[in-house]
């Protein structure tokens, strides 16, 4: 059966022969077969021929695990030969996972004691492959002693199977400090390479070899000084660059040894400084140099002059015809946007010039760039840019883009007016994008400008007409519509406020035309008349139209009942709208048509103090100081004024009595007591209930870089066993917090119900948290434990933490 099998050239001749997968299999199941036969009679002279087989067998996908042991006997042979294809077959059939490859560990060391270079070659290969921390600690000192050997073949070797010894165990980094400090004087690069690999990581790992390498700064300093100036042989230049990988190295090196330490800085800042201005940058090769040289300025105490020369050559970098090179400076600005944010405003037209590239993930990082550059003095020109992006921009880029605008014009808005029209233009040209709470932030923004609300309405009105697609438009021109109808009929709008023109006019940002300063003017608006039946066609179209959404139909229906006081004349077609969706199939709409009609017929003499206007709201104010000095004002007042015949409280039981009988029949009921507890429990027709018992304090579980997760707390009083936990994110860093999931975990005795997050952006600058709510059944009331996983994105890079929190109040679980 040995003697039939196939030597290695011919197997690999046949398999690739084969026409179909089952002639494959076929082919590779009876040489199989022949190698377990092989291995099972023992023959020391094909031993590995065959395994050099069922390692080619290995890599095309099929089993191989059988010939382990083999691996074994091969690397124990005295011969060459078997011990070259037994290493081989141990670092690709063997690993961690699996206890066998503990028994090669004596082989190992028994090689590397040996004076074979080619032998000792091959058992730190195999080591740093599929090395484990138990053999990591028992081979750590033959390794040691490899490291000041003679032969730069087995020195470079030991200095690799060094560094994977310590990424392993990080403990061992005590055992070769000494030697790294000689190594520094290699002139073989490789060796050189492998030696800053391995300072590289102990400084990383170890605080005490952070704080010894640091005196090795001037000779690292000399090193690279030696390369960028001299340069050296041919065999070391790449694209006419000397040694880029050992430059590179150095350069990371020092970025960890100068970061917060002055000295170290002040050492490199000359070096740093060469190297930006003499490197090569027709090729990649200097690029890539260009860009780690960057890196270290802006990571260590480097001068300010010397971080300006880094910025400039990131933005030197967006004008290269290389996409990669074009993203990774992007990239770079984005993080270095906060803490130079001068530097790199100067390179705000290359910055927006990238928002229309067509590759997808250029054009994204340009617009995150280009968000994080907008502050106060250019928010004009600057959304005057996102917006003409916006109208042409991918799909994908469209919601972030729209709520980046939002949030910019929220936080920099110069005046009122140029917010509301900034609002507008982006629910007109992606009012689908934008995020849920644009509605709400703008109702709010144009109520608590009484100045503009005919100029709103106006807007509002004609945009409505001309397109009802955009539902958030929709919702918003209808609001508007029905608070301040009458304003639309007016005919004529002022506008106080100074007429602020872009330069594309001829105007200035600061309001100068042609050197004659434009200083605060009335505009008078008078566009053509509307008639009240061009209005009430207006929101019928949208009660209508099969685009419209429940939500939107309930704005336009509470519209339309608002006007019934804001126009005079007759409303009968506003009856009769609420009469046809009396009968609609939609519950919300339904309700609300029927209650309208309740309005009209039983309690008309309430309507106009039913729908009256909202009062005016200032946005950012301390509300709930205001709410409770309105409160104690109006318990003053009642107080001092004389109960009148019909009651408010009255009123309002009327109001929640309308689908009761006629109202000829409706029976007043008697005066209340004016007791605040008293009057609300008639009003409810609740029994008295206890009080409720005492909160729960908010628990702040995590903060990284402006982002902070909080944690409230409710216990639901008629289910005890219930937790219902509130996750709330805010950012008060300068860039979005995007794509952000929080998952959580408890113990089996408890039951988890993670509902759907707000949303998945948390804003920046404190803008509108994220919430997410978590119910949690603990029916043996056992101490709460909770693990969260949090991952987003943040400044241009993916973050990902899970930690676990133990310190829940009691008050949770008791």
């Amino acid at each position: 059966m040995v003697a039939s099998s196939l030597k290695l050239q011919d197997l690999i001749q046949e398999i690739r022969e084969a026409k179909t997968q089952a002639q494959e299999r076929e082919v590779i199941q009876k040489e199989c077969a022949h190698i377990r036969a092989s291995f099972r009679d023992g023959d020391p002279l094909h031993s590995h021929r065959q395994l050099a087989k069922l390692l080619y067998v290995h890599m095309l996908g099929y089993p191989a695990h059988f010939g382990q042991m083999e691996c074994l006997k091969l690397i124990a042979s005295p011969r060459f030969t078997d011990k070259r294809v037994g290493y081989l077959g141990a670092m690709l059939l063997l690993d961690e996972r699996q206890d066998a490859h503990l028994l090669i560990t004596n082989s190992i060391k028994n090689d590397l004691s040996q004076g074979i270079e080619a032998v000792q070659g091959l058992a730190l290969c195999t080591l740093s492959a599929m090395g484990s921390a138990e053999m990591c600690r028992d081979l750590a000192l033959e390794v040691e002693k490899l490291l000041l050997q003679p032969s730069p073949y087995v020195r470079k070797k030991a200095v690799l199977t060094a560094v994977h010894m310590i990424r392993k165990v990080p403990e061992l980094s005590d055992i070769f400090l000494p030697p790294c400090a000689q190594l520094l004087h290699e002139r073989h690069h490789g060796i050189l390479l492998g030696t800053v690999t391995l300072i590289t990581e102990l400084c990383e790992r170890s605080p005490a070899a952070l704080q010894h390498f640091r005196k090795v700064v001037p000779q690292l300093v000399h090193t690279l000084r030696t390369l960028v100036m001299t340069g050296c042989s041919i065999e070391h230049s790449v694209s006419g660059v000397s040694d880029p990988f050992l430059q590179v190295q150095i350069l990371r090196l020092l970025r960890i040894l100068g970061r917060n330490h002055e000295e170290s800085s002040e050492t490199m800042n000359d070096l740093l400084a060469q190297v930006a201005t003499n490197t090569d940058t027709s090729r990649n090769a200097g690029n890539a140099v260009l860009f780690e040289t960057v890196l270290t300025i802006m990571d260590i105490r480097s001068a300010a002059g010397l971080r300006v020369l880094a910025v400039n050559i990131l933005g030197r970098f967006l004008l290269n015809s290389d996409r990669n090179i074009r993203y990774v400076a992007l990239t770079s600005l984005l993080k270095l946007v906060q803490s130079d944010h001068s530097a790199v405003q100067r390179h705000r037209p290359t910055v927006v010039e990238c928002l229309w590239e067509p590759d997808a993930s250029l054009s994204r990082r340009a617009l995150e760039l280009s968000l994080a550059l907008v502050n106060s003095s250019n928010v004009r020109a600057m959304t005057q840019e996102l917006q003409g992006f916006l109208e042409s921009c991918p799909p994908d880029l469209r919601p972030d883009c729209a709520s980046g605008i939002l949030l910019a014009a929220e936080r920099f808005a110069p005046t009122k007016r140029w917010h509301i029209d900034t609002i507008l233009r982006v629910l007109t040209t992606a009012g689908t994008y934008v995020r849920d709470d644009a509605v709400a932030n703008l109702i709010q923004l144009i109520g608590g400008a009484q100045e503009l609300h005919a100029y709103s309405v106006r807007r509002l009105y004609s945009a409505l007409a001309e397109d009802i697609s955009q539902q958030p438009l929709v919702q918003v021109a209808a609001w508007c519509i029905g608070e301040y109808g009458d304003l639309l009929l007016e005919g004529t709008c002022e506008e106080t406020e100074p007429l602020q023109v872009g330069p594309a006019l001829g105007y200035t940002e600061e309001g100068h035309v042609r050197g004659v300063r434009a200083g605060p003017r009335i505009t008078l608006c008078a566009p053509r008349k509307v008639e009240k039946e061009e209005v009430l066609a207006l929101l019928e179209r949208v009660l209508q139209s099969q685009m419209s959404l429940p939500a939107t139909r309930g704005y336009a229906l509470t519209a339309l009942m608002k006007l019934s006081t804001r126009l005079h004349g007759d409303n009968n077609r506003i009856c009769q709208v609420m009469s046809i969706y009396g009968s609609c199939q939609d519950v919300e709409l339904q309700q609300r048509a029927v209650e309208y009609n309740a309005l009209f017929r039983k309690y008309d003499h309430l309507r106009a103090a039913v729908l009256e206007k909202m009062p005016l709201v200032e946005r950012g104010g301390p509300q709930v100081d205001e709410e409770a000095k309105e409160s104690k004002e109006v318990a003053q007042l009642s107080e001092a004024a004389p109960v009148p015949t019909e009651t408010q409280a009255s009123k309002l039981l009327d109001l929640l009595d309308l689908l009761d009988g006629p109202s000829e029949n409706a029976q007043h009921p008697p005066p209340l007591d004016p007791t605040p507890g008293d009057t609300l429990i008639h009003l409810l027709d609740l029994p008295c209930a206890p009080l409720p018992p005492a909160p729960i304090p908010n628990l702040k579980v995590f903060e990284r870089e402006g982002l902070q997760l909080n944690l409230s707390f409710v216990r639901p009083p008629g289910t005890p066993t219930l937790l219902l936990i509130t996750v709330t994110a805010t950012n008060t860093s300068g860039g979005d917090v995007t794509h952000f999931i929080c998952q959580a975990a408890v113990p089996k005795s408890f039951q988890l119900q993670l509902q759907a997050p707000s949303g998945d952006t948390v804003p920046a600058q404190g803008g509108l948290p994220m919430t997410q709510l978590l119910r949690i059944l603990n029916p043996n009331k056992a101490p709460l434990r909770l693990k969260l996983r949090l991952t987003y994105d943040h400044f241009g890079q993916s973050v990902q933490e899970i930690f676990e929190v133990n310190n829940l109040p009691v008050e949770t679980w008791q």
